[in-house]
């Protein structure tokens, strides 16, 4: 019976110990929205550039300078939304825990996951400043890989799987330039997708 005790207790300090030092209020419906958004905006990328191509003459339905300026329009919005989505699903989340959202432990999260992300902002620019369009896409995928790699030990563990995932479609995605959309909405769309519903089934369901 006390052998029965010792390991209730030991439970509840380890979770206790992971509550402390991990930010467990990530929500999987929140993960399953954003690769519906990713989607969406991947099918509108590709319906410009569609259009772009076939329209190569006077009467062209985009012109090639407002072009870049509704895809990064485009990208804007996706993280806007999923930006916007996390904030409200990981607030509830953390209400109906009582935990706070804003602490320590997802302050370091943040922080973690915004070094690399800033980061591969940058080398973007530096692609797009020199004409290296055809790796932009992988290098949003390998640098939001390495972002969800590096916060993993600040949140829940699954999201390393994530990362290590968008690392690889990335790298292999510049076998294929040109093909770039498709790699982009597979990382961020369909792996996101089957990511929140793993995480819905594994944390949020009661």
């Amino acid at each position: 019976m006390k052998n029965k005790d010792y390991l209730k207790d030991i439970i509840e300090i380890k979770s206790i110990m992971n509550k402390s030092s991990r930010f467990i209020s990530l929500s999987g419906l929140s993960g399953i929205l954003a690769g519906i958004y990713a989607l969406i905006g991947a099918f509108a990328a590709n319906y410009l550039l569609t259009n772009y191509q076939v329209a190569n003459s006077p009467v062209g339905l985009i012109p090639i300078s407002y072009l870049e300026y509704f895809l990064l329009g485009i990208a804007l919005l996706v993280l806007t939304l999923s930006v916007i989505t996390a904030f409200i699903f990981s607030s509830k989340k953390a209400k109906k825990s009582g935990e706070n959202l804003w602490d320590a432990t997802s302050k370091r999260l943040l922080i973690n996951f915004a070094i690399p992300l800033f980061t591969g902002g940058a080398f973007c620019i530096i692609l797009y400043q020199y004409g290296l369009i055809g790796l932009i896409a992988p290098a949003t995928l390998i640098f939001y890989g390495l972002a969800c790699v590096n916060a993993s030990k600040y949140t829940l563990g699954d999201i390393r799987y994530l990362g290590f995932l968008n690392i690889v479609i990335g790298l292999v995605s510049t076998q294929f330039i040109g093909y770039g959309l498709y790699f982009w909405a597979f990382g961020f769309g369909i792996l996101h997708i089957i990511y929140g519903i793993v995480l819905y089934n594994k944390y949020d369901k009661i």
